[in-house]
């Protein structure tokens, strides 16, 4: 069974309906024993950095999240869910994130248009197990403000560009995370929740 993470922020109806289309077994849920008890989490997420790291401390989940990495389980954050992954972030004000990734969360700069709303192309640098059958320049459907800035260059698998090398997707070891939306990408959108299924079993 897979934990998709409920903490009050998300699309998690959606990401449900897409990770059980490729066949995956999945639960929404708030109960850290049920996290920590799962095959796999994913850590979805719509909104701003801080409420949503508030959310994971009042419902005992930060906890669950490490301990879930620390089992050698796979973890796959979904936009907001892939910037809580990281050490910081300066959303609104300074946070600390849950610092499984090296790096900080930073507003892209306003050479564009702010937010990133539509589809846009990955630059896949190098495969990483949840891009598998995925080719380079596939499009994604991507809606953020903000972005990774110093990840570690063996954690990015892909980037898209935006006024800025902006991280799409990022791996190491079971952990893993895209900035775009998946269960909003189509098809190929699609095949990166089988691929996390995959990891999961």
């Amino acid at each position: 069974m897979i934990a998709i993470i409920d903490y009050g922020m998300g699309n998690l109806r959606s990401v449900e309906k897409a990770a059980a289309s490729q066949g995956l077994d999945v639960l929404i849920t708030a109960r850290a024993e049920i996290v920590k008890s799962a095959d796999g989490v994913i850590l979805p997420g719509v909104g701003a950095f801080p409420d949503a790291m508030d959310s994971l401390k009042e419902k005992g989940l930060v906890q669950a999240v490490h301990e879930t990495v620390e089992k050698g389980k796979p973890i796959l954050g979904v936009c907001l869910g892939m910037q809580l992954l990281f050490e910081k972030s300066f959303e609104v004000e300074e946070r600390e994130g849950l610092g499984i990734l090296p790096g900080e969360i930073i507003r892209l700069p306003g050479t564009l248009k702010v937010p990133h709303m539509g589809w846009n192309s990955l630059d896949i640098l190098h495969r990483c197990p949840i891009l598998d059958g995925i080719p380079d320049e596939s499009f994604m459907y991507f809606v953020h403000s903000y972005y990774a800035a110093g990840a570690d260059e063996g954690t990015v698998c892909a980037v898209c560009d935006y006024g800025v090398k902006v991280p799409a997707a990022v791996s190491k070891n079971k952990v893993f995370g895209v900035q775009f939306h998946p269960e909003k990408s189509g098809d190929e959108g699609l095949i990166i929740y089988r691929n996390f299924g995959r990891l999961a079993l």
